[in-house]
Protein backbone atom coordinates (compact mmCIF):
# COMPACT_ATOMS: atom_id res chain seq x y z
CA UNK A 1 0.00 0.00 0.00
CA UNK A 2 1.16 3.56 -0.83
CA UNK A 3 0.02 6.64 1.32
CA UNK A 4 0.91 9.71 -0.32
CA UNK A 5 2.20 12.29 1.87
CA UNK A 6 2.90 16.21 0.82
CA UNK A 7 6.54 17.27 -0.02
CA UNK A 8 6.76 19.07 3.20
CA UNK A 9 5.20 16.05 4.98
CA UNK A 10 8.15 14.87 7.94
CA UNK A 11 6.36 11.92 9.27
CA UNK A 12 8.12 8.59 8.92
CA UNK A 13 4.94 6.70 9.56
CA UNK A 14 0.73 7.26 7.93
CA UNK A 15 -1.39 8.86 10.29
CA UNK A 16 -5.27 7.51 10.64
CA UNK A 17 -8.16 9.88 11.63
CA UNK A 18 -9.60 9.18 14.90
CA UNK A 19 -11.80 9.63 17.28
CA UNK A 20 -10.95 8.74 20.48
CA UNK A 21 -11.27 10.33 24.21
CA UNK A 22 -7.63 10.63 25.97
CA UNK A 23 -6.26 11.79 29.45
CA UNK A 24 -2.88 13.07 30.16
CA UNK A 25 -0.68 14.11 33.40
CA UNK A 26 2.94 15.36 33.95
CA UNK A 27 4.23 15.62 37.60
CA UNK A 28 3.26 19.32 38.98
CA UNK A 29 3.01 20.84 35.26
CA UNK A 30 0.09 19.89 33.26
CA UNK A 31 -3.25 17.82 33.25
CA UNK A 32 -6.21 16.81 31.38
CA UNK A 33 -8.71 15.55 29.05
CA UNK A 34 -8.75 15.49 24.95
CA UNK A 35 -9.79 14.09 22.17
CA UNK A 36 -7.23 12.22 20.04
CA UNK A 37 -7.85 13.11 16.52
CA UNK A 38 -5.09 11.46 14.49
CA UNK A 39 -2.84 8.37 15.77
CA UNK A 40 0.35 6.84 14.24
CA UNK A 41 2.72 4.44 14.96
CA UNK A 42 4.39 7.14 16.55
CA UNK A 43 2.69 9.93 17.66
CA UNK A 44 -0.98 11.71 17.75
CA UNK A 45 -1.95 14.95 18.12
CA UNK A 46 -4.67 15.69 20.84
CA UNK A 47 -7.53 18.64 20.88
CA UNK A 48 -8.16 19.71 24.42
CA UNK A 49 -8.56 23.39 26.21
CA UNK A 50 -5.79 22.74 28.68
CA UNK A 51 -2.04 24.81 27.11
CA UNK A 52 0.40 22.07 26.74
CA UNK A 53 4.09 23.47 26.06
CA UNK A 54 6.43 21.92 23.39
CA UNK A 55 8.99 19.47 25.28
CA UNK A 56 6.71 18.70 28.12
CA UNK A 57 6.46 15.04 28.88
CA UNK A 58 3.32 12.99 29.60
CA UNK A 59 1.45 10.02 30.70
CA UNK A 60 -0.77 9.24 28.05
CA UNK A 61 -4.01 7.13 27.91
CA UNK A 62 -5.51 6.42 24.84
CA UNK A 63 -9.42 4.96 25.20
CA UNK A 64 -9.53 2.97 22.00
CA UNK A 65 -12.79 1.82 21.29
CA UNK A 66 -13.66 -1.96 22.52
CA UNK A 67 -10.80 -2.25 24.47
CA UNK A 68 -11.39 -2.90 28.50
CA UNK A 69 -8.56 -0.62 29.39
CA UNK A 70 -7.08 2.34 27.82
CA UNK A 71 -3.74 2.26 26.20
CA UNK A 72 -1.20 3.46 28.61
CA UNK A 73 1.93 5.78 27.34
CA UNK A 74 4.48 5.87 30.04
CA UNK A 75 6.18 8.59 28.18
CA UNK A 76 4.82 10.95 25.37
CA UNK A 77 6.90 14.52 24.50
CA UNK A 78 4.74 17.11 23.44
CA UNK A 79 6.66 18.42 19.90
CA UNK A 80 4.04 20.95 18.66
CA UNK A 81 1.25 23.02 19.99
CA UNK A 82 -1.03 25.49 18.31
CA UNK A 83 -4.17 27.04 20.00
CA UNK A 84 -6.31 24.04 21.48
CA UNK A 85 -4.06 21.17 19.49
CA UNK A 86 -0.53 19.46 20.46
CA UNK A 87 1.00 16.62 18.68
CA UNK A 88 3.25 14.27 21.11
CA UNK A 89 5.78 11.76 19.84
CA UNK A 90 5.21 8.22 21.96
CA UNK A 91 9.09 7.69 23.72
CA UNK A 92 7.98 5.50 25.69
CA UNK A 93 5.88 2.29 26.57
CA UNK A 94 5.31 -1.09 27.80
CA UNK A 95 6.19 -3.67 25.36
CA UNK A 96 2.45 -4.95 25.51
CA UNK A 97 1.63 -1.35 24.62
CA UNK A 98 3.39 -1.18 21.84
CA UNK A 99 1.69 -4.49 20.60
CA UNK A 100 -1.54 -3.44 21.31
CA UNK A 101 -1.39 -0.29 19.77
CA UNK A 102 0.76 -1.84 16.36
CA UNK A 103 -2.54 -4.58 16.72
CA UNK A 104 -5.48 -1.38 16.94
CA UNK A 105 -3.01 0.60 14.00
CA UNK A 106 -3.09 -2.92 11.47
CA UNK A 107 -7.20 -2.95 12.39
CA UNK A 108 -7.58 0.52 11.15
CA UNK A 109 -5.18 0.26 8.23
CA UNK A 110 -6.70 -2.98 6.58
CA UNK A 111 -9.98 -0.90 5.67
CA UNK A 112 -8.44 1.99 4.40
CA UNK A 113 -6.05 -0.64 2.30
CA UNK A 114 -9.20 -1.83 1.15
CA UNK A 115 -10.77 1.37 -0.16
CA UNK A 116 -7.33 2.06 -2.28
CA UNK A 117 -7.56 -1.15 -3.87
CA UNK A 118 -11.32 -1.17 -4.54
CA UNK A 119 -10.67 2.36 -6.13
Amino acid sequence: MVISQPLDEKRQHPRFPVQFRSSFSSVNVVGGEGALADLSVRGCRIECRVAVKPGTELQLKIHLPNEPAPLGITVAAVRWARGETFGVEFMDMHDEEWKRLGRFIASVELPRADQIDQS
